[in-house]
């Protein structure tokens, strides 16, 4: 999948692009099965919220086949591709529930901020990439994001250890309300197999979700392989080594796996 000049300038001007319905309804529901099957697991990678909720599945891309094949997948691969010029690795892979009524905050953070501090990685050469695999409403704790927030570049942040589960390198109330002003914040909504990618500095969180309807999204973080990390503190599973370049598969690489689902349900 190939971005159009339009699409270029308004990632340029925005640092983000929301591509609703990339993947189709069934697509989605083999992702979404698949986000079950990984939740039920007990490993390691797999952190819960303090009620037991799933809160992140880390590297399920390495655990999981259907998730293998989105890690893969031309729909995201490419684009990336173009927009970073290169060749592209997986230095993150993560499944992220927002639990009905128990899904806890993500603060204000960019994510560069992190891999820059804690993996020691050179320069803002990688991406974000998402799939929606439930519908996504201003209701059940959307990714809020501030336009034009990556032309800033690296923001002065703090380790907050202890808000939540997982550690974030958090930007304070000034700094966000000063972005804010100037850029506005967006949550993009949309069904079920919807697209989102962004700048790795694009300034972003999201809320608790205390609505009844649970929510579900893949983030795929993609490196340009020359710009992989030098610092091997975190977890490998957290931040990965193999910095193979990532070969996309067939287009129609989820489609065997729908069909399987679909015999299944038969």
């Amino acid at each position: 999948m190939k971005l159009t000049d339009a699409q270029l300038a308004e990632f340029d001007r925005t640092g983000y692009l929301f591509i609703p319905e990339c993947f189709s309804r069934e697509e989605a529901a083999v992702l979404r099965h698949a986000a079950d099957e990984v939740y039920a697991l007990d490993r390691e990678e797999i952190w819960r919220e303090t009620t037991g909720a799933p809160r992140t599945a880390f590297a399920a891309h390495t655990y999981n086949e259907a998730f293998r094949r989105l890690g893969a997948h031309p729909r995201l691969i490419e684009p990336v591709e173009q927009l970073l010029g290169g060749r592209l690795y997986m230095h993150q892979f993560k499944v992220n529930a927002k639990a009905a009524f128990e899904g806890e905050v993500w603060q204000w953070h960019q994510d560069y901020g992190t891999w820059k501090r804690d993996d020691d990685m050179p320069e803002p050469k990688a991406m974000n990439i998402s799939v929606f695999l439930d519908e996504v409403t201003a209701c059940n704790g959307p990714l809020m994001i501030i336009p034009g927030s990556h032309k800033v570049g690296v923001l002065e942040a703090g380790h907050d250890l202890e808000t939540t589960s997982y550690p974030l390198w958090t930007l304070d109330k000034a700094t966000v309300r000063r972005l804010a002003d100037e850029g506005g914040i967006l949550a993009p909504t949309g069904p079920a197999g919807s697209l989102l990618m962004f700048h790795c500095n694009l300034v972003h969180a999201s809320p608790p979700n205390i609505s009844p309807y649970g929510r579900t999204i893949v983030y795929l973080s993609l490196c340009e392989v020359n710009n992989h990390i030098r610092k091997f503190e975190r977890k490998e599973w957290i931040a990965h080594r193999d910095f193979t370049p990532i070969d996309a598969l067939p287009d129609d690489c989820l489609q065997e796996l729908v069909a399987a689902q679909a015999q299944a349900a038969e």
